[in-house]
């Protein structure tokens, strides 16, 4: 069955006939084709994660647009591709927030909607639609409220071989990468003419072939890009795992339970084994933690054990006056063995209505439960770097700051020879989130050449390599200790070195170019 993509008019033969419900069939099989790509993408992330699953599910999305669809049809199955794909991998948010699922889920499928309107149609989709898709990922690292970089295409792809690509342009470059294979390997589309295809084939095929090349220039690079080097250094590494259950909040847990259930798995580990014991997020919920009975017990631990802590600690910002609630810090410090706090970062990067509620008064105003969220947290403004007793230095992106590349970057930059990332989950039910995070600690290791240290209090913990590979996951919910030889190491990637900013403007370029030359062509003929 031929599918024409052009509306067709009135049946003159009445909505009944067999002729309308053909024209019906082919005006809705090409969404629910585009829906079921986005669905495919959706499995590719964890933690269903079969990789291979986005690059079918781009395939199907550009045999559901076909060649010349209007104007009103690509929104229509952009937004159908960007649905079937996000509510599924944002599934998590539900239970946390069901009114902030749907606006979110709606704002980025809408923004693939836009994408899908926007790029061009004719030979240069093969091009253009990849970078215009691959535009709106790179937005939802930055917008709304700093970014929401949740189930995008590149965290997908942690698993597979491609994830190598990631040291030499991060995910803008890898998500770039699954997008112009699905396209380009979707080759004619069904839905256009035999005629119109043949008269085509030779503008289609120059620029196939030129989509295929950059691939494979982007594969070589990757093959040959620095992966930054060992300084022939190591520290072995305790995480901590308190253990206990999972979608519970802060405001109905005791604060004292979680630390309980956090020195009763500590006094597992032997003195004199480990250089470095990592406690998880704002396990420690405190006014002030250097005057805290919670700040001698671990001192006491330090001792004990003969090594420094890297411990999460939430504290007090007393309200400013009567009518302010006050707030708080997200802050990782480390305990030297006597006691004392030597170092500190306080988190930058905060998650929105998660640790800050934006748009507070006007959601006030119209009934929404921010009551759930009394305080705002304060955002950090220092390096994203600790510093350690024998003055080794550790890049640290506490929680939510994993998903974001800029951030532990930054710590990389400021001569963080490993990457602590201490989080907290137990708000979130289900394992859509913390199997998504532990992909987020491999391609930040991948893209900065560090091993990543993944400490959460409920799970997933786990040692990430500079390779990707994961090494001692732990359970969720379960009690545990995890040790491991962690390498310091020093140099950089490619995708330290250069950042985000020239692949946006890379993206922007080609994309801009895949819609001007055809206009261009078309006048001069």
């Amino acid at each position: 069955m031929s599918i024409h993509l052009d509306d067709p008019g009135p049946a003159p033969d009445g909505p009944a006939s067999p002729a309308a419900a053909r024209r019906t069939r082919e005006r809705v099989a090409p969404v629910a084709l585009a829906l079921g790509a986005g669905a495919l993408v959706a499995l590719s992330l964890p933690p269903w994660g079969f990789w291979p699953l986005a690059i079918v599910g781009v395939v199907l999305f550009e045999v559901s647009l076909g060649e010349h669809p209007t104007t009103r049809q690509r929104l229509v199955r952009g937004f159908a591709f960007g649905a079937g794909w996000l509510f599924p991998g944002m599934g998590w948010m539900w239970f946390l927030t069901a009114p902030g699922y749907l606006v979110v889920g709606l704002m980025f499928a809408g923004l693939h909607a836009l994408a899908a309107a926007v790029a061009p149609t004719g030979p240069w989709r093969v091009i253009g639609r990849p970078v215009a898709h691959t535009l709106v990922e790179a937005l939802r690292l930055v917008v709304p409220f700093g970014g929401v970089p949740l189930a995008t295409l590149a965290i997908g792809q942690a698993g597979g071989p491609l994830l190598g690509v990631a040291r030499v342009g991060g995910v803008i470059l890898l998500t770039w990468l699954v997008f112009q294979l699905g396209f380009a390997l979707a080759g004619p589309s069904p839905y256009v003419p035999k005629t119109m295809r043949q008269r085509r084939g030779a503008r289609a095929a120059w620029h196939g072939a030129a989509a295929f090349g950059a691939v494979v220039v982007v594969l070589v690079l990757a093959a040959v890009a620095p992966e930054g080097t060992d300084t022939g250094r190591t520290l072995r590494i305790a995480v901590v795992q308190g253990g206990g259950p999972q979608g519970t909040h802060a405001i109905d847990t005791r604060a004292r339970d979680v630390v309980d259930r956090h020195l009763a798995a500590t006094a597992s580990i032997e003195p004199g084994t480990v250089d470095l014991v990592v406690w998880p997020e704002n396990v420690i919920d405190v006014a002030t933690f250097v005057d805290s009975v919670e700040r001698v017990e671990i001192a006491t631990e330090a001792a004990r054990i003969g090594a420094p802590f890297a411990v999460g600690i939430t504290e007090d910002v007393p309200p400013r006056d009567a009518d302010d609630p006050g707030a708080f810090l997200n802050a990782q410090v480390v305990v030297d063995v006597d006691g004392e706090v030597i170092s500190r970062y306080e988190k930058v990067q905060r998650v929105p209505y998660g640790e800050y509620v934006p748009l507070r008064g006007v959601l006030e105003a119209i009934g929404a439960p921010v009551d759930q969220i009394p305080r705002d947290a304060v955002a950090g403004t220092g390096p994203a770097v600790l510093d350690l007793p024998d003055r080794t230095r550790v890049a640290v992106a506490i929680s939510w700051e994993i998903f974001f590349g800029s951030r532990v970057r930054d710590g990389v930059d400021g001569g963080g020879g490993l990457v602590l990332n201490p989080t907290n989950g137990s708000s979130y039910t289900g394992t859509i989130l913390q199997t998504q995070q532990v992909a987020s600690s491999r391609l930040r290791a991948v893209e900065t050449g560090r091993w990543v240290v993944q400490a959460a209090p409920t799970g997933f913990s786990a040692f990430v390599d500079p390779d990707g590979a994961v090494f001692e996951r732990t359970a969720v919910s379960e009690q545990a200790v995890i040790v491991h030889e962690v390498a310091v190491r020093t140099g950089t990637t490619w995708a330290v070195q250069l950042g985000a900013a020239p692949w946006w403007v890379l993206v922007a370029v080609v994309l801009t170019l895949s819609i001007v030359m055809p206009r261009r062509t078309r006048r001069r003929s």
